[in-house]
């Protein structure tokens, strides 16, 4: 009987499972194309956790198209959503980008405007019942502004966390790309990065015009070893292009869009099973109200 009772619960636990697989099949994980219905569906899937993959407009060099950064990120997370059910926000542009207002094609919103949009954006996104917003960057001007973002949640209770996905270096991918590489430079538009582009939107990405413009650092700034100054970029590479992308490789591309994935299925998978950045952020909100009772 007992044997019996095992091999029901066994059998019913995997029904279960085989159903929320085909459900998380048959759902989209795009926002924008989940009807109302859906959506509630999806979030349950989700385990509350939505990915906002976030790119810019700006020049790449003169062979990539201005979007690039957001064709990139949404392309990890699309795949990443794919291995592990999360909802994936619609195309986001809204980035700090004035080191590139000089160039055509550069969309470069306020300061103001694109804190607020974020905040109303991850906002919303906590009414509809989302819990851990995950923020996937894709663009380097944002590297100082998202993580100041993610620490200023805490300024006002929030029913929701944002979590900034910071991929590490694998060190064995890292081998097998400088292996491959044919450039030792470049950061912008250049051979790495126009190699992801040829993975997934070759129809746009013009290998052969990549040297026509020069991506050398122009060192204009070198002097100043030990200062900062919002117009460093513009003093390296005017032409807001570093590197060389006419050597760019699917494979370097493959191997370095899946590094990526690989890390940020792992991130998708512990949020929607663990509570502790909710349960601590909760904590903090408490103890924030009347610190001096904060146990010391």
């Amino acid at each position: 009987m007992k044997q019996f009772m095992r091999m029901t619960i066994s059998f019913l636990f995997l029904f279960v499972v085989c159903i929320a697989v085909v459900n998380a099949q048959e759902i989209p994980v795009k926002l924008e194309e989940l009807t109302a219905p859906e959506f509630i569906q999806a979030v349950e899937l989700s385990g509350g956790t939505c990915i906002i993959p976030i790119g810019v407009m700006e020049k790449h060099g003169p062979h990539l198209p201005l979007g690039t950064d957001m064709l990139d990120i949404r392309e990890v997370s699309l795949r990443a959503a794919k291995k592990e059910y999360t909802i994936i926000f619609p195309a986001y542009y809204f980035s700090q980008i004035f080191e590139a207002k000089h160039q055509p094609g550069t969309i470069a919103y306020s300061p103001e405007l694109i804190w607020n949009i974020l905040q109303e954006t991850c906002d919303e996104l906590g009414r509809n019942g989302i819990t851990k917003i995950i923020l996937v960057n894709g663009h380097g001007g944002n590297n100082s502004f998202l993580p100041y973002f993610c620490q200023s949640q805490l300024s006002q209770r929030k029913e929701y966390a944002v979590v900034l996905f910071r991929p590490q270096e694998d060190s064995e991918v890292e081998e097998q790309v400088q292996k491959l590489r044919k450039t030792t430079t470049g950061g912008h538009a250049g051979e790495t990065e126009t190699s992801t582009m040829l993975v997934h939107s070759p129809d746009i990405v013009h290998v052969d015009r990549g040297g026509e413009q020069s991506g050398e650092d122009q060192h204009r700034l070198d002097q100043l070893t030990n200062g900062y100054t919002g117009i460093w970029w513009y003093a390296k590479y005017p032409n807001h292009y570093a590197g060389d992308g006419s050597h760019a490789s699917v494979k370097i591309g493959e191997l370095l869009i899946e590094s990526d994935v690989k890390q940020l299925v792992e991130l998708i998978k512990t949020l929607k099973t663990d509570d502790s950045v909710l349960k601590l952020q909760e904590q903090f909100y408490n103890e924030s109200e009347n610190p001096l009772k904060t146990k010391q």
